[in-house]
């Protein structure tokens, strides 16, 4: 439910280092009786950390999040009825965030404002019905934290010298306040939560602690994880300790070349006393810490990782009896959680940490079956739809789309609708339809699913081909330079007319689900011709594709472009490019997503298992045995030598070339949807690779659906499943036998294999 609000938004007439506090000193209404209820509603021009009294109204980080600030800001509610006493200071500690904060890799900041500020109302509620209202306006006092510098790329700074709670007490006599100023905004903007707020989710501590070959003191955490460090110390007045982040090594010394310019550096000056430092107003993506300054000896009980994302219930699992793929599974998941902070970004720890859109659509089916991201995609869709709604159709590559404002280099393309990336406006929500089957989200999201669809057909040759403009293509083949990640095997206007295909179909599909048949009428037509036209002009006999690589093969198959006779071809030789490539990765974003789906469609499910147990690079499983615990960029973001990929754009944490467990999900495990929210289930293990068991486990609307089996010396396949009532089972076993399972609960099966 919508807030009407009526104060004001408010900014400090000193900025305090981007880090200043506001308060006000309220006393509540007297002869109404006791106070019944409280509630806050708080937002801000930055983050904010609101306070009643000095204690958090909530345990919620980085609050407003990242949104399309021109035209959304989001506000939180808190019951804070325990908080209010007869006198009160309700306070609001403001940081730099995405408003103010740098973003992108230009070095500059201040994108949507140059001042920071805050706005709440405390609504109090006594017991004879009176109202209270206590909310920002020009009487509210503005000072100084003990907070020097913050940034969420570079780090934040804290001088424990200037920590003091007087601010947050009644009556006190505070030196150096200034006041604050109204800043004009649109209320019309304001609106709340969607999806999840971002919380502090667990503790990881130290594995080892030791000295560099440089002297440095050096951390590890044994996971690459998203978050800050949190510790308490005593030492010399004054005295500083520097802690700097990197996910990886390099000749046994941190290596930060990946950071690019993001110094990913928090300091803290000690007062003398016992301090405890926690800098809530940045992240960091690493794993490593060095620690330098630290007074007396640093230990593993010295010092703890606090990991930070968006709060998200798990809801699928997965395990084999492959210890590196369980690994690799372990990696996706940590590669979401790490990504998944308010918006769905490419990487957390260098100078970028953005909203692609091609990332998310590539990988929001394994998304939706580990997580239930039904909330935190919805919300970030909302932002696509804003962004897209002011840039004629145009799907952006970021979303929020802050490229808009930077000095974008001149080989940098023009910003236009691009395949995979500008396809998120349906893929996704086509995935959220698929995996937890809300009409109503699919029906909030169709405008944008039909502009996107519309604008591309704007962008078609005369042939019914797009195969003209930018495109990132099969961003990532491994093949391609390091340095120019477009320069993909695979033909450009294959992909992207394939792609378009695909969107046509979902776009139509969703038409006729919402009951708009003429919407249906026409872009199944038009699905129609782009797919004769693909045909036409990129497939020969026998199911060959323009450019002939993995890549177009799995996409022509999986999006069903091509007729049965042509789809045997092409899927005879994905296996035999497979193979002749020693069963190593050739594919990029786009192609990665469907090629063992590909194999596996097409009768060659021993070559997908080979592709996935690949263990030299590039293979999924080569960063496994380099020691990943998230999933990389590049498939060879570190060399085998232990060097860093020289190229530029190197992150060792991204999730999207981790859109294979989607696959493992449905044909290890085998549990696949087939109807939406997963009304109707398909039980289908696939047993291969060598395997000798694999379990997974979703949690649905209608309970928990699980596969479990095991194959015997003999070969013998034993399935054990759980459905839960309302669901339609479908068995399928390795011998071809398939049947409707008849009640829920627990039921098994044996088959040869």
């Amino acid at each position: 439910m919508t807030h009407e609000w009526s104060a004001d938004l408010i900014a400090p007439d000193e900025d305090f280092a981007g880090a200043p506090l506001l308060r006000k000193e309220f006393a509540l209404d007297q002869g109404h009786g006791p106070v019944v209820g409280a509630t806050l509603f708080v937002t801000a021009h930055g983050i904010v950390e609101p306070t009643i009294n000095g204690t958090p109204v909530s345990d919620e980080v980085l609050t407003p999040g990242w949104t399309s600030y021109e035209w959304r800001l989001r506000y939180r509610s808190y019951d804070v009825t325990p908080l209010v006493s007869d006198t009160s200071v309700l306070g609001l500690a403001l940081g730099n965030g995405w408003f103010r904060g740098r973003l992108g890799w230009s070095g500059k900041s201040g994108f949507y404002g140059a001042e920071l500020a805050g706005l709440a109302e405390l609504h109090v509620e006594f017991e004879d019905g009176h109202r209270q209202l206590v909310g920002t306006d020009a009487t509210w006092q503005a000072g100084p934290s003990a907070t020097l510098v913050n940034d969420l790329y570079d780090g934040q700074t804290i001088d424990a010298r200037l920590e003091s709670s007087d601010w947050t007490r009644p009556g006190a006599a505070l030196e150096g306040w200034s006041g604050v100023h109204a800043v004009a905004h649109d209320g019309g903007r304001l609106e709340p939560y969607l999806g999840p707020p971002v919380r502090r989710q667990e503790v990881v501590a130290p594995v080892k602690v030791w000295t560099s070959p440089a002297g440095a003191t050096l951390v590890d955490f044994g996971q690459n994880l998203v978050g800050w460090l949190r510790f308490s110390v005593q030492g010399e007045a004054g005295s500083e300790i520097t802690v700097r982040h990197a996910e990886v090594l390099e000749r046994d010394e941190l290596g930060t070349r990946p950071l690019r310019t993001a110094e990913a550096t928090d300091r803290f000056i000690l007062s003398g006393g016992v301090d405890t430092f926690e800098p809530t107003k940045t992240f960091h993506g690493f794993r490593y810490a060095e620690v330098s300054g630290w007074p007396g000896q640093l230990t593993e009980d010295s010092i703890e990782a606090v990991v930070v994302h968006s709060e998200l219930e798990r809801t699928g699992t997965f395990e084999s009896s492959d210890e590196l793929l369980n690994q690799l599974h372990r990696n996706v998941v940590w590669g979401l959680k790490g990504n998944f902070l308010d918006v769905p970004t490419d990487c957390p720890q260098r100078d970028e940490r953005l909203g692609w859109t091609g990332d998310i659509a590539a990988f929001a089916p394994t998304a939706a079956y580990l997580y239930d991201v039904s909330g935190f995609l919805s919300n970030w869709l909302v932002d696509v739809d804003l962004e897209q709604s002011h840039a004629d159709g145009m799907v952006p590559f970021v979303v929020p789309d802050v490229l808009k404002y930077m000095e974008i280099p001149a080989d940098f393309p023009d910003p236009d609708s691009t395949a995979v990336w500008s396809d998120a406006a349906a893929w996704v929500p086509w995935a959220l339809w698929t995996a937890y089957g809300d009409k109503a989200a699919l029906e909030r999201q169709y405008p944008a699913m039909t502009a996107h669809a519309r604008r591309v057909e704007g962008l078609l040759s005369d042939n019914d081909l797009w195969d003209k403009g930018f495109q990132f293509g099969d961003w990532l083949d491994p093949q391609a330079p390091p340095d120019e990640p477009f320069k993909a095997k695979a033909d450009n206007g294959v992909v992207a007319t394939a792609c378009y295909y695909r969107t046509l179909r979902q776009v139509a599909a969703t038409a006729e689900i919402l009951g708009i048949p003429d919407d249906a009428g026409y872009f199944s037509a038009l699905a129609e011709r782009v797919r004769s036209a693909f045909q036409k002009h990129y497939v020969t006999e026998g199911g060959r594709v323009l450019s002939d690589c993995a890549t177009v093969y799995a996409l022509a198959i999986e999006f069903g472009l091509l007729d049965e006779a042509d789809r045997q071809g092409a899927g005879d030789r994905l296996a035999e490019l497979v193979r002749d490539n020693g069963f190593r990765i050739s594919t990029g974003f786009a192609g990665t997503p469907f090629v063992t789906d590909a194999l596996t469609s097409t009768g060659h499910l021993n070559d997908a298992y080979q592709l996935l147990l690949e263990r030299e690079c590039p293979s999924w499983l080569y960063p496994v045995t380099m020691g990943a615990t998230t999933v990389w960029e590049r498939w060879d973001s570190m060399l085998p030598d232990g060097t860093i990929n020289p190229g530029e754009m190197t992150s060792f944490n991204h999730y999207a070339l981790g859109a294979v467990a989607d696959w493992m999900h449905r044909t290890i495990a085998g549990i696949a949807p087939l109807a939406p929210g997963y009304d109707r289930v398909l039980i289908a293990p696939r047993p291969g690779g060598g395997l000798t068991w694999a379990k997974g486990a979703l949690d649905t609307r209608h309970g928990t659906i699980a596969s479990d089996w095991s194959l015997d010396d003999h070969g013998t396949l034993s399935l054990r499943m759980t459905v839960p009532q309302g669901v339609e089972a479908t068995v399928r076993l390795p011998d071809g036998t398939e049947r409707v399972v008849a009640g829920a609960g627990d039921h098994q099966f044996t088959a040869s294999s």
